[in-house]
């Protein structure tokens, strides 16, 4: 009888190891997904951001000034965050997206000409500064990551980005 108790909690005592070694594996499954969607929201948020600020108004271009179009800006960092993260017209992710919640963008700015330069934007609210040289683009976007495994804590992020007109 001795041997098959031993046998029993040798039995219990791999069944446990394999739950912890899985969950450990796919804790570390869960954290490489996590960085891969922040990667990826961060890369969608710098192409918005550059596409923004590519949208030269072109009246005052004909006045012979470097400036902004603060709506074809607007539309173009909506159109380009929505087609790299699949989202619909109000943020909320299609059936084709690999995220889950709505992508909110909190923060929108255009800096012009209004400003003098080199123009240095901060944000308390969301701990961010960035200096501009030129007119530009400043964009700050919240995102949740769409937990697989349901292993870790919900992670939540306020992606930033900015961009300056490009000009030759």
């Amino acid at each position: 009888m001795k041997k098959a108790g031993e046998s029993m909690y040798k039995l219990l005592l791999i069944v446990v190891m394999m739950t912890v070694w899985v969950s450990i594996h796919l804790l570390q499954v869960e954290e490489e997904l996590a960085m891969k969607t922040l990667f990826q929201g961060k890369h969608a948020i710098n192409r918005a951001t550059h596409a923004a600020a590519q949208q030269v108004d072109l009246e005052a271009l004909g006045e012979g000034l470097l400036r902004l179009a603060p709506e074809e800006a607007a539309g173009a960092a909506s159109l380009y965050l929505r087609e790299n993260l699949r989202l619909d017209t109000l943020g909320v992710p299609l059936p084709s997206s690999f995220l889950k919640h709505q992508v909110k963008v909190v923060v929108f700015e255009v800096v012009n000409t209004e400003q003098a330069f080199p123009y240095t934007y901060r944000n308390t609210e969301y701990n961010y500064e960035v200096t501009l040289r030129k007119p530009g683009v400043i964009m700050i976007v919240h995102m949740v990551y769409p937990r697989a495994f349901q292993v870790m804590e919900p992670i939540e992020w306020y992606l930033k980005g900015a961009a300056e007109l490009v000009s030759g």
